[in-house]
């Protein structure tokens, strides 16, 4: 595999992991995208009580779509903010205390439906293969290892 490969292999995924996602129910009032709200939602489980600036530095996305994707987190449950004891106008995010309606829904979902979908008429024979080598994957590159990739 080359770089281009891996690159396409990974958007692939993205798209697979999008398509797992179960929707919000009342389908909420903020836009915004499933990769920008996860972005976002796994750097503030790695960097609590950070500024929505702070947030958009260490993920490189723009602060308007930080700021929508705590919002999302924030009508999900799934994080709280309070405003900086240090600068009274900023607003620090942390996860919420307590495990969501929504927070859980999605920890609870499966992706089999989407890797049945993105194998097409393979999925049959080769679903169990292609869902043991992303938990190996997974297993060898959490969430944790873009820390080490980041300049």
């Amino acid at each position: 595999m080359n770089a281009v490969e891996l690159f396409l292999l990974g958007r692939t995924l993205m798209k697979i992991g999008e398509g797992a996602m179960p929707e919000p129910q009342g389908g909420g009032r903020h836009g915004g995208s499933v990769r920008s709200v996860l972005i976002v939602a796994s750097d503030v489980a790695a960097h609590a009580d950070s500024a929505v600036g702070e947030i958009a530095t260490r993920t490189g996305l723009p602060q308007s779509q930080v700021s929508t994707a705590v919002a999302r987190l924030k009508e999900a449950g799934a994080v709280v903010t309070a405003p900086d004891p240090a600068d009274r106008r900023r607003m620090l995010v942390r996860q919420a205390p307590e495990v969501s309606g929504r927070v859980a829904q999605v920890r609870a979902g499966s992706v089999e439906d989407a890797l049945t979908t993105a194998l097409g008429e393979a999925a049959p024979e080769h679903l169990q293969e292609v869902a043991d080598a992303l938990e190996v994957l997974a297993r060898h590159l959490p969430p944790q290892a873009m820390t080490r990739l980041q300049s």
